[in-house]
């Protein structure tokens, strides 16, 4: 009895071993570099003087009015500031064509000081929307709206660069 238990066993995972898996897997492209400039200067970079000094983002539509997103500061290879978004605000879905396609969309507040002078801060409110392409083969951002003015549309193939000129 034990022989034909194990047999059985051993069966069954050889099939279960060969089985094809047909079902395609979800591309998601969501990473997003905002980079933000004024006159050729990076903004982001706290030690340029004139430059914000402290960044924080906050999900509009979180559950409460104090729901912070994760901020992560990096530099690229040209030494350039930029904030780097993955994920953490909350996904409205405003839009569903199809079960196979849907569209969301993130509100985050963001709010960045910087130094004026010795004793002079300003804090800047700016908005930026991101919107979101959901198909069974991808979910990616389509679109990002700053201060509700478009600063970006996917292609095909591109990173999500984002770029500010105040």
């Amino acid at each position: 009895m034990k022989n034909l238990f194990f047999s059985f066993l051993v069966l069954g995972t050889a099939v279960l071993s060969c089985r094809q898996d047909t079902d395609e897997l979800q591309r998601i492209d969501q990473v997003v570099h905002l980079y933000i400039d004024s006159l050729g200067q990076d903004m982001l970079n706290s030690k340029i003087p004139g430059s914000y000094f402290s960044v924080t983002m906050n999900d509009v539509d979180g559950q409460t009015d104090n729901a912070p997103v994760a901020v992560s500061l990096r530099k690229n290879e040209d030494t350039l500031t930029y904030i780097q978004y993955t994920a953490g605000a909350t996904r409205i879905l405003t839009d569903s064509v199809s079960p196979e396609q849907k569209t969301y969309r993130s509100r985050i507040a963001l709010n960045m000081t910087r130094r004026i002078n010795d004793s002079t801060t300003a804090l800047t409110s700016d908005t930026l929307v991101l919107n979101y392409l959901y198909t069974a083969q991808v979910f990616q951002l389509s679109s990002a709206l700053y201060n509700n003015v478009q600063v970006f549309t996917k292609a095909d193939g591109q990173p999500n660069v984002i770029q500010i000129h105040k």
